[in-house]
Formats: C-alpha cells, sequence, structure tokens
C-alpha cells in the first residue's frame, strides 16, 4: 500500500468524522458545540528493526519495560506514528495567563484522546482491506503505564515512575517526526500543541529520514514554557518534572471532571505551532 493513499485517506476522516468535532450533548456549554479538535495529521515512519528502537530501553530514555516493535507484533516490519495538531481555535483558546485551561483545551485533551484512537481504529481498518496486519499499542491489552514505581511490577519496573511499555513521544521521535522540548513534549513541522499516534504493521513503508541528531534539537531553550508553566514544574536545569505538574493535573481533574488538563506549555510559546526560528 503506498502512503499517500493512507494519508489521503486519514484526511478526509479527521475533516469529516463527528467524533473530531463536539457534540451537543458533550459541550461544556452551548456556544462550543461543533468545535473541530484537530487538524490533518503529519505522518512518520520507522523501520521496525531501527537500532533506535533498542536505545529506547535504556534508562535514560524510556526504560528496559519498554517492549520493542516485534513484542507487540512477530512479523514487524514498519511502525507508523502520527502527529495531529490541534487547530487554531482550540490553541488560542488557551493563550489565556490565567492558570486555568480553556473549555476548548479540555474537550481537546479528552474527547479528543478518544478521537486519537478513532484514527489508529480507522488506520488499521484500512490496512485490514489491503491484507495488513497492525497492532495499536496504546489499546492494546498489553500496554501498560505507571506513575509510581510499583514493586510488584517486576525487576524490568524497578525504580520506574511515569512511563510505560510504550512511549508515543520516542516512537515518534525515531520515525522522523521531531525532537523533544524543556516541556518533554515534542516539537514537530507542526509544533507541539497536538497529539500523537501509533500503529505496528506487517507491511514496509519506507522510513521517514530524521532530519536531527539531537535528542532537543528543535528546542531553543528559549524559556517561554517555563513562564507559561502554572505549576512551576519546568526549568532550564532539569527541564519537566513530572510530579508537579501531575499534582496541578489532578486539581483541574477535581474542577472539570470527568475533564481534565492543561497544555500552558504548549500554548503562546514559540514552538506551538512551528520548529521555532524555521517558517511554517
Amino acid at each position: 500500500m503506498e502512503k499517500i493513499m493512507l494519508e489521503k485517506q486519514i484526511e478526509q476522516f479527521v475533516m469529516e468524522n463527528r467524533l473530531n468535532y463536539v457534540s451537543e450533548e458533550e459541550a461544556i456549554a452551548p456556544e462550543y458545540a461543533g468545535l473541530r479538535m484537530y487538524d490533518p495529521p503529519i505522518w512518520g515512519y520507522g523501520d521496525a528493526n531501527d537500532p533506535m528502537f533498542e536505545e529506547l530501553k535504556k534508562k535514560e530514555a524510556v526504560g528496559e519495560q519498554f517492549l520493542l516493535p516485534d513484542a507487540w507484533l512477530p512479523d514487524a516490519k514498519s511502525v507508523i506514528s502520527f502527529f495531529i495538531p490541534f487547530t487554531d481555535e482550540v490553541k488560542k483558546s488557551n493563550w489565556t495567563d490565567a492558570a486555568e485551561p480553556s473549555a476548548q483545551w479540555l474537550h481537546a485533551r479528552i474527547e479528543g484522546q478518544r478521537f486519537v484512537i478513532a484514527v489508529c481504529d480507522e488506520i488499521q481498518r484500512i490496512l485490514k482491506e489491503e491484507g495488513i496486519i497492525s497492532v495499536i499499542p496504546a489499546s492494546d491489552p498489553r500496554f501498560e503505564s505507571v506513575t509510581k514505581p510499583d514493586p510488584e511490577r517486576g525487576e524490568k519496573w524497578q525504580g520506574a515512575s511515569y512511563t510505560s511499555n510504550w512511549s508515543e513521544r520516542h516512537v515518534a521521535f525515531v520515525c522522523g517526526l521531531g525532537t523533544f522540548g524543556l516541556s518533554k513534549g515534542l516539537i514537530t513541522e507542526k509544533g507541539i500543541a497536538g497529539r500523537l499516534g501509533s500503529l505496528i504493521v506487517s507491511e514496509r513503508f519506507e522510513p521517514r529520514k530524521r532530519e536531527y541528531t539531537d535528542i532537543y534539537e528543535y528546542c531553543t531553550r528559549c524559556g517561554a514554557c517555563i513562564r507559561r508553566c502554572p505549576a512551576g514544574a519546568i526549568s532550564l536545569e532539569n527541564g519537566k518534572e513530572h510530579l508537579p505538574c501531575d499534582q496541578f493535573l489532578e486539581e483541574t481533574k477535581k474542577k472539570y471532571a470527568p475533564r481534565y488538563g492543561c497544555g500552558k506549555c504548549q500554548t503562546k510559546v514559540p514552538c506551538e505551532s512551528r520548529i521555532p526560528g524555521k517558517r511554517g
């Protein structure tokens, strides 16, 4: 199957599927009904046997618990990764200096994540029609994540916190989509404000060339995300610290349950919608 065919079908799906639009029933307020959360995605592709995936098993990357592509799918040939950017309306709604996330951002964070899985499911459906087997790690029963160290998980997970056995950000880095910022989000050609998804597939797709060598190459260390963070969780010295960020998100969950979110470090910053220093 050619990439262009898949990408065009998914672009149409993103623009037309009802799950990418806030419904009247779920809208926080009537004025948010019909809000489109995402623009069409950009794509990364990686060789399932790329040695860089093995590098993700190092403690300073994801950790030993990271499962390689062939652990998810024995006949793995490629990994498809995509970044789906939030619309300008969603991003600009969160530009305020107030600590509270905008209603549009809350929708895009929660209903939006549901749509990311829907996009993965649609990719899987299209591939299946072509006889291509695929696995979506994020919705697979084998997917695991932790926020705090859990001795019962075994030796591979000892001391691990705020991690998982499949990392969308790190996989996207391997697949050529971008590099990390101080906030630990991934800066792509469409910026940092959006969500990531991925599939492991039995078909070979030509890998996307990584236009970078350093994991933080696209970050200018301008400090904008530091100043935007209401939790004070980001610094030039340590990047983002997960605990204060998580505690702040828990507070938003109390106020806006079942929704939660923040996104201030991704909005009104130079890397919001592009690679800093580049036009786009």
